[in-house]
C-alpha cells in the first residue's frame, strides 16, 4: 500500500480555497489555485501566500552549535549575529552539495531551513558528524508551519493583517513578536521579490489563515493563494536555483553558480575539492539562455554550440514577466560568455538561443 501523503496544517485551507493539489515529496501540495501565470503576476504586483511547511525546520543548540554549524556550512558563520540569516551550502566530502539552507542565529540557537525533500537526509547527516560537538538537534517540522509572503505590497499588508510595522527589518534579517502565539518573520524568500517568510505554531494556521487570505466566499482583496508551480516560473525569473535541478550532489557550489555563498579560506567538508577546482578552472558553468520562439526548454534537454553537445539544461519557463522563453543550463566555459549563440535540442529539432545575464529579472528598486 502506498503510504499517505502528508499533510501541511494549511490543507484544509487549500481545499477550502480551491486549491488543486498534487503529490510534491511525499506531501500534499497545492500546485495553483487561479492558475500558475496569474498567480505568477499577482505575487509580481501585490502579495501572495506560499504554504512552504514542507520544508524542513529544524534547531540547533548547545555551546558548540555555533563551531559545528561553521565546519558543517560553506558559509562562515563563525561571527554569526543574532537576528541574522545566512544562505549557505551543506555539502559532502567530495563537494558536492547535500542541500542549500538558511541557517539562522538567534540568541540561544540556530535554526536551519532545509528542503523537504532532503530534511532526513540532512538530520542524519547532522547526527553523523555532530558526536564530537556538545550540540542538541531538534526537529520542529511537524510542529510548526511555514508561509511565504511575497510581492511588493507584502509590508503593508503584514502592518494590517499582524499590526506589525517590519518596513525597517532587512533583508536576510529576522524578528519573533508575540502574535495569538510567538512567530517568527524573516525578511527572505524565493521569487525575486520583497517578502517575508513566517514560521508559526501549526496549531496556530486555523486562526490567521482566515484573517489573512479570507475564505471563498470574501476573498482578502490584496493577498490571494499561489502554489508551487508560481513559486517555480518565479524562481527562475530570478536566476534562483532548485535542489536537483542547479544544485545536487553531484554539483558543487561553484559549478551551481553559489561561489558567493562560499568562504574556501575556512575549513568546511568538502572545502579541499572545491579549492581544487576554483585553482583549475570550472570546466562547466550555469548559464541563463533567451530562447527564439515560445516553446520551454525542459530539463535535461541537450545544448549545442558550434553542432558540438556543449550542456544541458536545468530548468526552463515562458516568463509570464518578460514574454520570452527562458532557461538555465550548465555548458562547457567556453561558451558561458554573455552573447554567445548556442541551441537548444528540442527532442531532435534545435532551436535557437543566447547566452544572458542572470538573473533573468530584478525587481524594481522603490521609486
Amino acid at each position: 500500500m502506498k503510504d499517505e501523503l502528508r499533510k501541511t496544517p494549511l490543507y484544509d485551507t487549500h481545499l477550502a480555497l480551491g486549491g488543486r493539489m498534487v503529490e510534491f515529496f511525499g506531501w500534499s501540495m497545492p500546485v495553483s489555485f487561479a492558475g500558475i501565470t496569474e498567480e505568477h503576476v499577482h505575487t509580481r504586483t501585490a502579495c501572495s501566500v506560499f504554504d512552504v511547511s514542507h520544508m524542513g525546520r529544524l534547531s540547533i543548540s548547545g555551546e558548540d552549535a555555533d563551531a559545528f554549524l561553521d565546519r558543517l556550512c560553506t558559509r562562515n558563520l563563525a561571527k554569526a549575529e543574532p537576528g541574522r540569516s545566512y544562505y549557505t551550502h551543506i555539502c559532502k566530502e567530495d563537494g558536492g552539495v547535500l542541500d542549500d539552507v538558511i541557517a539562522s542565529r538567534f540568541e540561544n540557537h540556530w535554526g536551519v531551513v532545509c528542503n523537504g525533500a532532503n530534511r532526513t537526509k540532512i538530520v542524519n547527516w547532522i547526527e553523523q558528524h555532530s558526536a564530537d560537538y556538545n550540540v542538541s538537534l531538534k526537529d520542529e517540522t511537524l510542529d510548526t508551519a511555514m508561509l511565504a509572503i511575497q510581492g511588493p505590497k507584502t509590508m503593508d499588508m503584514i502592518r494590517e493583517v499582524a499590526g506589525q510595522d517590519l518596513a525597517d527589518l532587512k533583508r536576510y534579517r529576522f524578528t519573533t513578536f508575540d502574535f495569538m502565539a510567538k512567530i517568527s518573520v524573516y525578511r527572505c524568500g524565493y521569487t525575486g521579490e520583497d517578502g517575508v517568510e513566517v514560521v508559526l505554531p501549526a496549531g496556530m494556521v486555523g486562526l490567521l489563515s482566515p484573517k489573512l487570505l479570507g475564505t471563498k466566499d470574501a476573498p482578502h482583496s490584496v493577498i490571494k493563494p499561489a502554489g508551487l508551480g508560481a513559486r517555480d516560473t518565479l524562481r527562475i525569473e530570478a536566476g534562483m536555483p532548485l535542489y536537483g535541478h542547479e544544485l545536487g550532489e553531484d554539483i558543487d557550489s561553484l559549478t551551481g553558480g553559489q561561489a558567493w555563498c562560499v568562504d574556501l579560506n575556512k575549513d568546511f567538508i568538502g572545502v579541499e575539492p572545491m579549492r581544487d577546482l576554483a585553482q583549475r578552472g570550472l570546466p562547466r558553468q550555469l548559464v541563463g539562455l533567451e530562447l527564439d520562439g515560445r516553446r520551454i526548454a525542459r530539463h535535461k534537454y541537450a545544448v549545442y554550440g558550434n553542432g558540438s553537445e556543449i550542456g544541458e539544461i536545468t530548468s526552463g519557463t515562458m516568463s509570464p514577466t518578460l514574454g520570452k522563453s527562458i532557461a538555465m543550463a550548465f555548458v562547457d566555459s567556453g561558451f558561458a560568455e554573455v552573447g554567445t549563440e548556442l541551441e537548444v535540442d528540442f527532442k531532435g529539432r534545435r532551436q535557437p538561443a543566447r547566452v544572458v545575464k542572470l538573473p533573468f529579472y530584478k525587481r524594481p528598486k522603490p521609486s
